[in-house]
């Protein structure tokens, strides 16, 4: 099942993020944070374990280098896991990770 939502805003995220259009980037997960985001390091945390027991490679990608509307549409919601086809809003476990993947 694949969210059209999910496939136009990671194009826009990656209309604020050229450097993310790549083939390799566009299988891969992205998570949405800044810097001095105290939940953004533990949604890293939590992805390191993921990786752990599945390989899955993954992108940070800093809001802050967004416009100002998309910034404004993940302000309150970092950290965001995007995958290709689902996205993850925070608070998620090493558990939620799983689901994406099935």
């Amino acid at each position: 099942m694949h969210d059209d939502n999910i496939e136009v805003l990671r194009a826009r995220v990656i209309a604020a993020s050229p450097s993310l259009n790549s083939t390799e980037n566009n299988n891969q997960w992205w998570l949405l944070g800044t810097s001095g985001c105290h939940l953004c390091d533990i949604a890293e945390q939590i992805i390191t374990q993921f990786q752990a027991v599945q390989p899955i490679s993954y992108q940070h990608v800093d809001i802050a280098d967004f416009d100002e509307a998309l910034m404004m549409e993940f302000a309150t919601t970092i950290p965001v896991i995007l995958t290709p086809s689902k996205r993850l809003n925070y608070p998620f476990s090493v558990v939620d990770l799983q689901q994406l993947i099935v």
